[in-house]
């Protein structure tokens, strides 16, 4: 398996075998940090980290350079430093991210309407399609790639398979720059050397309990009795990672994209222990969760708090509303609630809130009455001051003055929408 910094890196040859496939799976390389080198050459072959600056920032995305120091997202750029002293650390800019990403999702479409976007960087591509128009589906890699490094300077790398399991975990192992074209021929072939940790949705708690019982590889998995990966798993996810590592995902590239949740979170220049200050924070996180819904035209039913101490002791809560909202004030009251039914025995060191189980809006249905109007009617204004003036034109008077946390991104950002 790829490692994160680029090495093992495996590559297909020009012209190589991709028969029954039809499937591709693009990942932009590095993205934020590629950005950050595309917008100032000097970075390039330089060790980059995109986070905070700040003692207590966090890394959101870092270069192959970096990488290779053992640098990686969501590691404190403290941490970060330590590892890898000549890195350079530049400040996230996420309005240039999204304006890349439309770029990039656009030359996607035009070479097939089914296009999958699973963040703001990666999407899957049904192309089996678009065979007569652009050729077979590894020619139309070839072709996608060089467009996309022709027409916003970034690379990406791209996995062909018969399925999307396959396809995302091809798409891995060329990390950085490359295309790993698996034919479905070889596709049981290819699966059976790969690491447990190389499936799709197996996770580190996951791989820990297979890898306790002797198994290390998907070859390992088809010698595993199927009651035995239940115990190991539990049964939903037992009967995932059977089908898996036999190369069975019926998936198909989704074009209704449907975002599970939107979050934001903020670590501090400092631990924080006044709860007024806490609250505050908490206000604000709401307020940019909200307009993140109202943007997407999202409404959210349940509302979580992360709430990560000290001593890095992390906590979540939540709770499901009466009824589905995108109004900050009304997040904003639910976070706080669950703020203050959580016993602090330290002081706080990162906030994040979070808005799940989202609905699309219901617009025109009838009610007697709308507790929020007024609030509504006040966040549509600040909206349009957003919009207008940029996003700190206007804010809650709790939220001026010297600012607490680190530069932060959304958490697990979406694609934007297409115009």
């Amino acid at each position: 398996m790829g490692r994160g910094d680029g090495s093992g890196r495996l590559v297909s040859p020009a012209g190589a075998d991709d028969t029954g496939t039809g499937i591709l799976h693009v990942d932009m390389d590095a993205f934020y940090a590629s950005v950050a080198i595309l917008d100032d050459p000097s970075l390039k072959g330089r060790p980059v980290i995109v986070g905070g600056s700040e003692g207590r920032g966090v890394v959101s995305s870092a270069s192959y350079e970096a990488r290779r120091f053992g640098v990686r997202s969501a590691m404190g750029t403290a941490q970060a430093l330590r590892l890898c002293p000549t890195a350079i650390v530049v400040q996230p800019t996420f309005d240039r991210y999204v304006e890349l990403s439309k770029t990039v999702m656009g030359i996607f479409e035009d070479f097939t309407p089914l296009v999958e976007p699973l963040s703001i960087d990666e999407a899957f591509l049904d192309v089996r399609g678009a065979r007569r128009l652009w050729g077979s589906p590894g020619e139309i890699a070839v072709m996608l790639r060089r467009r996309v490094l022709e027409e916003t300077g970034l690379t990406c790398s791209i996995g062909v398979a018969a399925t999307k399991h396959v396809a995302k975990m091809a798409s891995t192992l060329s990390k950085p720059d490359g295309l790993l074209i698996v034919a479905e021929p070889d596709t049981a072939a290819f699966l059976a050397a790969q690491s447990v940790r190389a499936l799709w949705g197996v996770g580190p708690k996951a791989a820990e309990a297979l890898e306790s019982r002797g198994i290390h590889t998907v070859a390992d998995i088809l010698q595993t009795p199927r009651p035995v990966l239940d115990r190991a798993l539990g049964p939903a996810m037992g009967e995932r990672v059977w089908h898996l590592s036999r190369g069975l995902d019926a998936r198909r590239v989704d074009t209704q994209r449907v975002e599970k949740s939107v979050g934001h979170e903020e670590t501090f220049h400092h631990d924080i222990d006044d709860p007024a200050v806490l609250r505050s924070e908490l206000r604000g996180l709401a307020d940019r969760v909200g307009r993140r819904l109202r943007t997407n035209g999202w409404e959210a039913s349940t509302i979580a708090v992360k709430i990560r101490f000290a001593d890095f002791t992390t906590i979540s809560r939540s709770q499901t509303l009466p009824e589905p909202t995108s109004v900050g004030q009304r997040i904003g009251d639910a976070a706080i609630e669950l703020f203050d039914a959580v016993d602090r025995p330290l002081p706080v060191r990162l906030l994040g809130v979070r808005g799940e189980k989202l609905h699309p809006v219901a617009h025109g249905l009838p009610t007697l009455w709308d507790d929020d109007a007024e609030w509504r009617s006040v966040e549509s204004a600040l909206d349009d001051a957003h919009a207008r003036f940029g996003r700190g034109a206007v804010t809650r008077a709790t939220s001026l003055g010297v600012p607490r946390g680190g530069v932060a991104l959304p958490s697990h950002p979406q694609a934007p929408p297409r115009d």
